[in-house]
């Protein structure tokens, strides 16, 4: 059976890539600390091809714990510090000097694996954040070495680890492929311990990890009349992707033969802004016109996010099978059922 090494298993893309790998024949070794929701449970738990490891990634990749992962095939390296946009003022040094630290211990695990046991490849979660600074739309991967570098330093530290993929092949050999995926939608983003990921329009709380949570959160706790408080204008460009479909194509990328050392976006093809994702959420949940409330936008709040995804089509077979408005109903009834008044 193969092995598949997943840093940062228990987390909001981690937990769907688990779950895939598990569906799909694998047997995964998941490493996590909870620093983010707690100790949160998993649909992939409880597998009998799972096992977990708890504890910092920094510590477990060098302690005795490291006999497990002697027959790794593959390792996917998905652990970081990660937030919303607040996030990336409020911990602007830490998100570069701890992911850096996070990054380094992995590919100093990678290498070793690779030179003296059964790894065949590091799979690197990198982010569309690395093209922060383009103003080439849709944005292909090769943009990545033409446009300024990302002005926020969680962007700039991604961009990073996608150096530390090619520095580890060129120097030791350790073959790679480089994941960028466009803004996950789903089920199962927890609120942050400790607040960090919120803050309040007028009387509303506001869940800063991800766009659609929030706008599904602030739509309960309003009344149909209500004005919906939203950052600038709600003009931002994103292109939000399920879960179930980013995770099916980390996995097509570690599968292929045709992967190695190359990068790929991962994304839905379709362009939404946060004012029309509002409107969604809004209509299925109070089914009358939306007004909105603005508030002042964060400077690294890009405007404009759209990839250029014929890569991954041509090169991986990959496309999404899951739009927005599905995505959009998978997170209402999650937030209704499963998190028992935690938001309210």
């Amino acid at each position: 059976m193969i092995t598949v090494l997943v840093t940062g298993s228990q987390g909001f893309i981690g937990s769907y890539l688990c779950a895939d790998l598990l569906q799909h024949g694998y047997k995964v070794i998941g490493i996590d600390n909870y620093s983010k929701y707690g100790k949160v449970s998993r649909g992939h738990d409880k597998h009998p091809s799972f096992t977990l490891i708890v504890g910092d990634v920094l510590n477990v990749l060098n302690s005795d714990s490291g006999c497990a992962f002697l027959e790794v095939d593959y390792l996917i390296s998905l652990a970081a510090m990660i937030g919303g946009i607040s996030y990336f003022h409020k911990y602007a040094y830490d998100l570069l000097a701890t992911n850096e630290r996070i990054t380094a211990t992995t590919f100093d695990k990678a290498i070793d694996l690779f030179k003296n046991h059964n790894l065949k490849r590091i799979i690197n979660l990198s982010s569309s954040m690395v093209y922060e600074s383009t103003h080439v739309f849709p944005t292909p991967e090769g943009e990545v070495k033409k446009c300024p570098p990302p002005m926020s330093t969680y962007g700039f530290q991604k961009l990073a680890t996608e150096y530390f993929c090619k520095g580890a092949y060129e120097q030791y050999g350790l073959p790679y492929t480089i994941i960028r995926p466009f803004n996950c939608v789903g089920v199962g983003e927890e609120e942050a311990l400790g607040g960090e990921d919120t803050m309040c329009m007028g009387n509303i709380k506001m869940l800063m990890s991800h766009v659609l949570p929030d706008l599904v959160y602030k739509a309960f706790h309003l009344d149909s009349n209500d004005p919906m408080p939203i950052l600038g204008k709600g003009n931002q460009i994103r292109h939000y992707t399920n879960g179930k479909d980013l995770a099916r194509g980390i996995r097509l990328a570690m599968e292929s033969e045709k992967a190695i050392n190359q990068d790929f976006n991962l994304s839905h093809p379709r362009p939404v802004s946060v004012a029309e994702l509002a409107s969604i959420v809004w209509s299925k949940i109070h089914g009358t016109p939306l007004k909105f409330e603005y508030y002042p936008a964060f400077e690294y709040d890009v405007q404009y996010r759209s990839p250029d995804i014929k890569k991954a089509t041509d090169v991986l077979g990959f496309r999404t099978e899951i739009d927005i408005e599905q995505s959009v109903d998978e997170v209402i009834e999650w937030m209704r059922g499963n998190l028992n008044g935690k938001y309210k």
